[in-house]
């Protein structure tokens, strides 16, 4: 995923989110995002197909995030495409398992960690309760 200043192009297969915030990059970049998108979306072959009416659209927000949390997703997403700036790779090479600089990795884990306090105050022990409570709050949000 690119965070894409106004004047540049996104291809006819690019999924774009217009006027996106950092905060908003930070969430969809992160292990909350991915869970879900592990769930409910499409895959042609093995790689997934993002769909903005099935996943986008239907994915749960947090709710009424502290200012002060959001900011923190804000300032760890800039930290983060910093240390992409740093590479001169594309996004595939950047991000190949084999090859991601720790530097890299620690500062998802860093966004990951704040994306998660937009949601709640105790930590997700895994990929599984991290799900669960997507659900729950996606089941709050139909509902509503």
């Amino acid at each position: 995923m690119a965070f894409l200043s106004y004047n540049e192009i996104a291809g006819d297969s690019c999924t774009i989110v217009k006027n996106a915030s950092l905060f908003h990059f930070g969430v969809l970049t992160s292990s909350m995002h991915m869970v879900w998108v592990n769930q409910v979306c499409g895959r042609l072959e093995g790689r997934y197909r993002y769909s903005n009416m099935l996943v986008y659209n239907n994915f749960p927000w947090p709710k009424s995030p502290i200012s002060r949390h959001v900011v923190d997703v804000e300032n760890k997403v800039q930290e983060l495409l910093n240390i992409r700036k740093e590479y001169d790779d594309s996004l595939a090479d950047l991000y190949n398992p084999l090859l991601t600089p720790k530097k890299l990795t620690d500062a998802h884990k860093k966004l990951n960690r704040a994306v998660e306090l937009c949601y709640r105050s105790k930590k997700f022990n895994s990929d599984l309760e991290r799900l669960q409570y997507l659900f729950e709050l996606y089941d709050d949000y139909v509902t509503e």
